[in-house]
């Protein structure tokens, strides 16, 4: 907001100054005396393309008013120390009418140079720490760091719950590339990975329809051309480094690849994970045994959360609720899993009973 009055503030001013300048009698060249429209034009087209550069370059922070301070002290006398220097070279060159040039010439430059320098201050003074008394740019971030959404995150879909419970309120960006490989994944031929992708897209619309979610979308031409990799999770990487935000995924790989290089990384699993229920050696839990395990006698269920839980000596309790002893927990970035033996208050397994009643009779 501050940086948009800024602008509209220097267009003003530069209106009124170029004005004054080629309404003046005196002391102009000829060439502007007979053209002072197109002057006038000329030179408002420059202080426009000052404002349009200044636009493209992203990444605007209006957090300290210290940044309008400095910047317009720098620019001020970086332009006298500029006019200074260029002053004998207007009057060699132009002569007469040298002097002309040199007001035109130093009216764009005090426009110019002051706006650049406060321009510049202001996107960069987390970065920058100046060696003054007293006077101090320190990092700043409002609210909580950016939050980089990958793909996997948002096929997922558990961060559109998360956005819902108003747990999160730092910003969430997703990178274009992101947003991409969604529509990518949506036009697939294959139809699981089409619903994959259309998931992902209905997830994202989710999050942007929530009234108190801040999301947008990160361009990242910039980040793309400064690195040499074109791997989907280096870029995330990279552009997570770049906003000095978090990766939110539930992807192992990109979990460990982000550690390495010291970006931090929210993973859905380990949130979701510490959200459940502790079961520790012990306790009881009855479920339903639905299948067979993998090993000799095992019977597998699961809770209502999901977590699948692995009863030794379950297998003839197939079909049936069943008090499970928990004997061990095994949580990882993957998931939980849950292992446990019936309860003693279960009796005998039902494979023994028809045996034993054939030996009675």
């Amino acid at each position: 907001m501050l940086l948009g009055i800024i602008r509209a503030v220097f267009i003003c001013i530069a209106a009124g100054a170029f004005a004054t300048f080629v309404s003046q009698t005196d002391g102009l060249p000829d060439v502007i005396q007979n053209h002072r429209f197109p002057t006038f034009f000329g030179l408002m087209a420059i202080a426009v393309g000052v404002i349009v550069v200044d636009v493209l370059i992203r990444r605007k922070r209006i957090e300290d008013l210290s940044a309008l301070y400095f910047g317009l002290l720098i620019g001020v006398l970086l332009s006298y120390l500029l006019i200074q220097a260029v002053e004998p070279m207007f009057e060699q060159a132009f002569e007469a009418q040298g002097r002309g040039y040199y007001n035109m010439f130093t009216m764009v430059v005090i426009l110019t140079l002051p706006y650049f320098c406060i321009s510049f201050l202001m996107q960069t003074k987390d970065d920058f720490r100046f060696i003054i008394p007293y006077v101090e740019f320190s990092r700043e971030l409002k609210g909580g760091r950016p939050l980089v959404v990958d793909s996997h995150a948002l096929i997922d879909g558990r961060i559109a719950e998360l956005v819902e419970t108003h747990v999160i309120d730092s910003q969430l960006l997703v990178p274009d590339f992101v947003l991409e490989d969604l529509q990518r994944i949506a036009d697939s031929g294959d139809k699981v990975r089409r619903g994959r992708g259309r998931r992902g897209l209905d997830v994202l619309s989710r999050i942007q329809q929530h009234p108190h979610a801040e999301i947008r979308i990160h361009n990242t031409s910039t980040t793309r051309g400064k690195t040499k990799s074109s791997s989907h999770d280096q870029l995330l990487i990279d552009v997570a480094l770049a906003v000095s935000g978090r990766i939110v995924t539930n992807d192992v790989n990109i979990n460990k690849i982000a550690s390495v290089q010291n970006v931090d990384v929210v993973n859905l699993n380990d949130v979701s994970n510490a959200l459940k229920p502790k079961y520790i050696p012990g306790e009881h839990v009855r479920i339903q045994l639905i299948k067979e395990g993998e090993s000799y006698g095992q019977g597998v269920g699961y809770l209502d959360d999901g977590t699948m839980v692995v009863c030794e000596q379950g297998k003839d309790y197939v079909g049936k609720e069943v008090d499970v002893e928990v004997t061990s927990v095994l949580q990882n970035s993957a998931g939980r899993m849950i292992f446990g033996k019936p309860s003693g208050s279960e009796g005998p397994t039902p494979s023994r009973i028809p045996r034993s009643s054939k030996s009675s009779d």
